[in-house]
């Protein structure tokens, strides 16, 4: 499996010497934030790892299984594969157990993980409140206590790559950047909460206001061309008010989500053993090497490729 991170030299050479041969870690400091470089040499199982602030980790190669019984209000217990470019939040003051059934010294199972305090969060999250407050019906911008394992786009991978470069370098302005990327990163995952909680509010009451008319519309015609003429009416706002308010909630237009909405359904189809083209055509792509094309410029890998790593695991 192809590394999608770029370690700089100076944590590269830091790694040559583990002390340890599973979990060894390396650790570099930043503002209100903390970056750490997991290698496991030797298989392994039921390692626990738990951390007093959030933390967000991401697979560089390898592969884990988590366990846990944190974040499920029934406490059932929550067990994951996690592969490289996929990433698992943990919630401040949890733990898990990790399994590491593939790794050996000349293969580890790397993961790094960026811990970022409360207090980091609770601004970004305030600093959204002032600049783009959510409709009173979803509540404020806020981080949600909950574990989370979500597939990267090529976005967030980038951002990680970039924030795992800028804390192995020795730039002058290394700790504003470091400040900078982390706040975006967050950003990220305030959205990514909000834009599910937005969505699962929609989808129980599509009748509240214009705007959840037009997600559970969306969401219950990922196969059809979209008109947004139709949508803003749909929604009783004039097309620039509906943009607005759609981009605000979203954080993209109504076509890149609906895009972004079908990928994200062919990627579960896929993992689920569906044939690609089968759920290529199901979500609406009148072409296959379009739909190759989209998927892999999302998600860095073809489907087919995303199909044989999880068949894989």
């Amino acid at each position: 499996m192809r590394s999608f991170f770029v370690i700089t030299p100076i944590i590269e050479n830091l790694r040559k010497s583990p002390q340890v041969l599973v979990e060894n870690k390396i650790s570099f400091a930043g503002p209100e934030s903390e970056l750490s470089i997991y290698d496991t040499y030797q298989q392994a199982e039921r390692v626990k790892l738990k951390s007093d602030q959030l933390l967000f980790c991401a697979m560089v190669s390898g592969k884990k299984v988590m366990h846990s019984t944190e974040g499920s209000a029934e406490g059932e217990s929550f067990d994951s594969d996690f592969l490289p470019q996929e990433s698992f939040i943990m919630t401040p003051d949890s733990s898990v157990e990790i399994d590491f059934p593939n790794a050996k010294p000349s293969q580890p199972t790397t993961c790094l993980a960026i811990e970022i305090s409360s207090d980091r969060i609770n601004q970004v999250a305030a600093s959204l409140n002032a600049k783009q407050p959510l409709n009173k019906e979803f509540g404020h911008w806020q981080y949600q206590h909950k574990l989370l394992h979500t597939q990267h786009n090529n976005e967030t991978q980038g951002l990680l790559n970039r924030i795992v470069q800028m804390y192995g370098e020795n730039h002058p302005d290394r700790s504003a950047m470091i400040a900078l990327a982390v706040s975006e990163l967050t950003i990220r995952l305030l959205h990514h909460q909000t834009r599910d909680f937005i969505l699962s509010f929609s989808a129980t009451q599509p009748d509240h206001n214009g705007l959840t008319a037009v997600l559970d519309f969306i969401q219950l015609h990922l196969n059809e061309q979209l008109d947004v003429d139709e949508l803003a009416r749909m929604a009783c706002m004039s097309r620039t008010k509906f943009f607005t308010e759609f981009k605000q909630h979203l954080g993209c237009s109504p076509i890149a989500f609906q895009l972004q909405s079908r990928l994200k359904k062919a990627a579960v189809m896929i993992k689920n053993g569906e044939n690609i083209t089968t759920s290529c055509f199901a979500l609406g792509f009148t072409n296959s090497s379009h739909f190759s094309r989209t998927f892999k410029q999302f998600y860095g890998f073809s489907p087919s490729q995303y199909k044989k790593r999880y068949l894989n695991s």
